[in-house]
């Protein structure tokens, strides 16, 4: 079974950034918008970017290995529709990885889903939907 549903993977592909939330050493929460790819047949999400190793968010994720990870859109202001992703689960960080574009660097966090919540994304779920994965 993979972690993610076709919907969700369709959903990814489609959305070119998302947000990363870290808590640093003191508890400090830290979100940061970020490029990703999805692992589909691994069922992780990989951040990559620009010197990513320096970032305050690599070393909160090397620290303490958690991470929350949300992707979502306005479809509609009339009626109000959103749609989104969160996914929340164990993160490391890599030093020696593939950059998962060419202007990144070698740096990346991988994050494990745990649990997922999805809204909008599943035909005929009008509401949010949890589920725990992994």
């Amino acid at each position: 079974m993979s972690v993610f549903t076709k919907a969700e993977l369709d959903y990814l592909a489609a959305q070119p950034l998302g947000r990363l939330a870290t808590a640093g050493p003191g508890g400090m929460l830290q979100n940061n918008p970020v490029g990703f790819r999805v692992d589909a047949e691994a069922g992780t999400v990989e951040i990559g970017g620009w010197n990513m190793g320096a970032s305050q968010k690599f070393r909160n994720v090397r620290a303490n290995g958690q991470a929350a990870f949300v992707v979502d859109d306005l479809v509609s202001v009339q009626p109000w529709t959103v749609r989104g992703l969160e996914i929340r689960g164990r993160a490391e960080a890599l030093t020696d990885a593939k950059p998962p574009q060419q202007f990144m660097t070698g740096e990346i966090i991988r994050i494990h889903p745990e649990r997922i919540f999805s809204w909008g994304i599943e035909p005929g779920r009008d509401r949010m939907y949890r589920r725990d994965v992994g």
